[in-house]
């Protein structure tokens, strides 16, 4: 854990490596709205394990420093109501234009670790984390090589700052995964959201989870989903091995 100096504060977070002595590619993991937590450093581990050099930052460290909830993991399928409850009041706060504003300070972070092979970084992001990935592609082309978005929702809504308006400023090569029982991006969405990224011309592989809810990666929710979370990991990795700076 470590804090890190931003414009509108201090921002906690989470970081892992490998413990020897290499350079590896750089990986900006943004967290869905539950905040940090065991399992997330879990999750970040399991990527520095495979050779990356990984951020995991508090988005909302504007409003809470972690835990950002007062809630027992793994969550229970009944105590759900009352988290989403809990939830509503970070969201309301929340704005993506802000997170925006701080990624050039998370990717500076990275560039600056002596641990990290210069280039451009990798982004990946769950639920929230995965609509802050897709909107920091288009933010920051000249930064980003890769982003990953999983179970995020409303990518496509008819809202002026929906993010597949932003498609066309993205030079990152995409990968993003919907759940086919997820009400935050429901199948007219997932449609608009293909037409957006077949005229935008980004590189992408869209794919639909079956059987799979909102939050599928998350083993400490109650929408978990075993096979998907494989999924995810190997879809993961291919992107990032494929699109990242190697060892010179």
């Amino acid at each position: 854990m470590l804090d890190i100096k931003m414009r509108d504060g201090i921002c906690d977070a989470f970081i892992a490596y490998p413990e020897d002595s290499g350079i590896y590619p750089a990986v900006l993991f943004l967290m869905d709205a539950f905040g940090l937590r065991d399992y997330l450093y879990e999750m970040a581990r399991t990527l520095a394990a495979r050779g990356y050099y990984v951020l995991l930052p508090n988005v909302f460290y504007r409003i809470h420093r972690t835990p950002v909830l007062d809630v027992k993991f793994p969550v229970r399928p009944e105590d759900m109501p009352e988290v989403s409850k809990r939830l509503m009041p970070l969201f309301q706060s929340f704005k993506p234009e802000q997170a925006m504003s701080d990624m050039p300070v998370f990717i500076d972070f990275l560039s600056g670790q002596k641990q990290v092979i210069p280039g451009k970084i990798g982004v990946t992001g769950y639920c929230l984390g995965g609509r802050l990935a897709i909107m920091a592609a288009a933010h920051y082309p000249d930064r980003i090589a890769a982003a990953a978005s999983f179970h995020a929702g409303n990518l496509a809504t008819e809202m002026p700052d929906s993010p597949h308006r932003l498609l066309n400023q993205i030079k990152a090569t995409l990968y993003i995964a919907h759940a086919d029982h997820d009400k935050s991006m429901p199948p007219e969405q997932i449609e608009r959201l293909r037409k957006a990224l077949e005229e935008s011309g980004v590189r992408c592989q869209a794919e639909l989870y079956s059987g799979a809810a909102h939050g599928f990666t998350m083993a400490d929710l109650p929408s978990y989903n075993e096979q998907a979370l494989k999924r995810h990991w190997q879809k993961l990795f291919e992107l990032l091995e494929t699109s990242l700076p190697q060892v010179p």
